[in-house]
């Protein structure tokens, strides 16, 4: 399936969304900032990116930016979650999950996004 990065600085939340990821067949990195996810970015090849916004050293935005500009030429999906989805808008995410939100819907967002890229392009 995909090889999917999650940073999110709250360790229960990246957990649930690594087990659930990691059930649904997808290969999960975790980190918990965003100078840990840019280095583990670094070392890995991953198909997407799922980060939290108000992360304790860099926040999300900033984070996509950078691994954005490590892949030039290249259109690295990413998702947004954050329990102030407001302050995401034009951050550059995919898609935006307010927390809480149902896994389903990340899920669905990962498959979307990664699995059948076609279907989200039409749907833009």
């Amino acid at each position: 399936m995909a090889s999917v990065l999650v940073i999110e600085d709250d360790p229960n939340i990246r957990q649930l969304i690594q087990a659930a990821l990691t059930r649904f067949g997808h290969s999960v990195e975790t980190a918990g900032d965003g100078r840990e996810g840019l280095g583990k970015f670094d070392v890995g090849t991953f198909d997407i990116v799922i980060s939290d916004f108000l992360l304790p050293d860099v926040d999300g935005a900033a984070v996509l930016a950078q691994i954005r500009r490590l892949l030039p030429g290249r259109r690295l999906p990413a998702i947004g979650i954050s329990g102030t989805p407001w302050l995401m808008q034009d951050a550059g995410f995919d898609v935006v999950l307010a927390k809480p939100f149902p896994l389903r819907q990340l899920l669905d967002a990962v498959n979307r996004l990664v699995i059948r890229p076609e279907a989200a392009e039409a749907a833009a």
